[in-house]
C-alpha cells in the first residue's frame, strides 16, 4: 500500500477497480452478502439491474482500499488537494456546543476522516473496531491517527475516556449505520426492512447537548479525487425519543444511498440481527 499510494490517482483507480473485479469473482460470501442486501433494499430494481449494480459496488470497494494507502501514508499537501470539501467545514470550530459529525459508511469513509483532520482545527475522535492481529491493528491507528489532532477508542473498551475527551471540547466522528446487535438498539425501518439499529447517537447528543452534523463521502471517477460534504446540521435531532430519532437518521441515509447506491459499505451484513423467532436473511 505505501508502494502503490506513489502513483497517479488514476492509476491506483484503474487498479483498484481490476482488484474489485477480482474480489466480486472470488469472494463469494461477500457477494452473496451485497446481492442479497441490494435485493431487500431495491426490490423494485430488474435482477440484472440489481447484479450491475453488485458489480460496480465491488469496483468501489478495490478503489477504497487499495486507496487506503493513500490515505495513511502520502504527504498531507497531497491529500488536500484530492480532497474537496463543500459546506460548513469549521462548524466544529465555531460551536459553543459539542459537535457529532454523523458519518454513514460510504466507500470514501475514511477520506472524510481525514478531511476533517486536514481542513479543520478541532480534535476529532471516534470509536474503531480493534482487530484481532496485532500488527494490522497497529498499522491501522497509526495510518488513522498520523494526521495529528486525533484519538480513537476501541468498540469493546469503556466509552467513560470517549464522553471525557468530548466534554474537554473534542467533536465525535460518530459511524451510526452498523449491526452490533441489540444492546442500545431497536428494530428501526432501513428501506422498510426491520434493521437493528443504535441508539447511542439520539442519546448521546441528548445527554451531551451536541449539535448534529452530518457528513457524506464520495470516490469521485478516475484520478478526479474525493468529495467530502459537510452538511447543515439538523435542527430537530435530537428529540426525547430516540427510536424516532434512529428512524429520522435512516430516512436520511437511505437518501443519500438512492443519491449513490454503489458506493455504500454492502457488504456489510446490516440485517444480521433479526428480530425473535426471524430467521436470518443471510
Amino acid at each position: 500500500m505505501k508502494c502503490f499510494q506513489v502513483l497517479p490517482l488514476g492509476v491506483q483507480a484503474a487498479l483498484g477497480r481490476a482488484l474489485g473485479a477480482l474480489l466480486h469473482a472470488l469472494a463469494g460470501s461477500r457477494r452473496h452478502i451485497a446481492a442479497t442486501n441490494i435485493a431487500l433494499c431495491f426490490p423494485e430494481k430488474p435482477e440484472d439491474e440489481r447484479r450491475r449494480l453488485v458489480r460496480e459496488h465491488f469496483g468501489w470497494l478495490g478503489r477504497s482500499l487499495l486507496e487506503r494507502g493513500l490515505l495513511w501514508f502520502a504527504p498531507p499537501e497531497r491529500l488536500r488537494r484530492l480532497i474537496h470539501v463543500e459546506g460548513e467545514v469549521d462548524l466544529a470550530e465555531r460551536s459553543e456546543r459539542p459537535v457529532m459529525w454523523l458519518v454513514p459508511h460510504f466507500m470514501a469513509l475514511d477520506v472524510a476522516g481525514a478531511a476533517v483532520l486536514l481542513f479543520q482545527r478541532r480534535k476529532g475522535v471516534s470509536i474503531y473496531q480493534a482487530q484481532s492481529d496485532p500488527a494490522i491493528d497497529a498499522a491501522l491507528r497509526r495510518g488513522r491517527l498520523r494526521l495529528g489532532n486525533a484519538e480513537i477508542f476501541p468498540r469493546d473498551e469503556s466509552v467513560k475516556p470517549l464522553i471525557r475527551a468530548i466534554k474537554a471540547g473534542a467533536a465525535f466522528f460518530n459511524l451510526p449505520d452498523m449491526d452490533f446487535g441489540t444492546r442500545d438498539a431497536a428494530f428501526v425501518p432501513f428501506f422498510g426492512v426491520p434493521a437493528s439499529t443504535l441508539l447511542a447517537p439520539s442519546r448521546m447528543a441528548r445527554a451531551l447537548g451536541m449539535v448534529v452534523q452530518p457528513i457524506t463521502a464520495e470516490i469521485l471517477p478516475g484520478g478526479r479525487g474525493y468529495r467530502v460534504r459537510f452538511h447543515t446540521p439538523w435542527q430537530d435531532f435530537p428529540s426525547d425519543d430516540a427510536v424516532a430519532d434512529s428512524a429520522a437518521m435512516n430516512r436520511w441515509i437511505e437518501a443519500e444511498i438512492r443519491a449513490d447506491p454503489a458506493q455504500y459499505l454492502w457488504v456489510h451484513r446490516r440485517f444480521k440481527t433479526r428480530p425473535p423467532g426471524e430467521p436470518s436473511l443471510y
